[in-house]
């Protein structure tokens, strides 16, 4: 890809970004890569390398994948007007749910009604935390 004085445009901070979120809402979803590329007529190879973001998406294919995901497109994007904190002060929920199985336990959890049962879970699943910290 080429910018208006024609030089080759490489995938920014930005497009990592927009790729890791596809990759998120997709297995937030149960999508395979295939069924997801299939859906906007796409080889999973390139839906591969718009998640690694090692290709940038296009307007329109962000779009495409946006309404496929049930998601607004602006999910996809900052909040205007918010100050961006720095790598390490982020608390980024996208970064959590792509560790291996983050995804299965929101969707357990999420299926749980009781209060009491999610608050018990919680201390079970802190207390793992920091005994692994130890």
């Amino acid at each position: 890809m080429t910018d208006a004085s024609g030089k080759q445009r490489r995938a920014g901070v930005e497009d990592i970004e927009i790729g890791r979120k596809i990759r998120t809402l997709r297995l937030e979803r149960g999508l395979s890569q295939s069924r997801l590329a299939d859906g906007i007529g796409l080889s999973f190879q390139q839906l591969q390398k718009y998640e690694s973001g090692a290709n940038r998406v296009s307007a329109g294919r962000l779009q495409r994948i946006a309404a496929l995901l049930g998601v607004p497109v602006t999910v996809f994007y900052g909040v205007p007007g918010l100050r961006v904190k720095k790598k390490e002060e982020r608390d980024d929920a996208f970064v959590y749910l792509q560790a291996r199985g983050a995804v299965r336990v929101a969707r357990a959890y999420a299926g749980i009604s009781s209060r009491a049962t999610k608050n018990a879970l919680l201390t079970v699943v802190e207390a793992l935390r920091d005994k692994d910290r130890a």
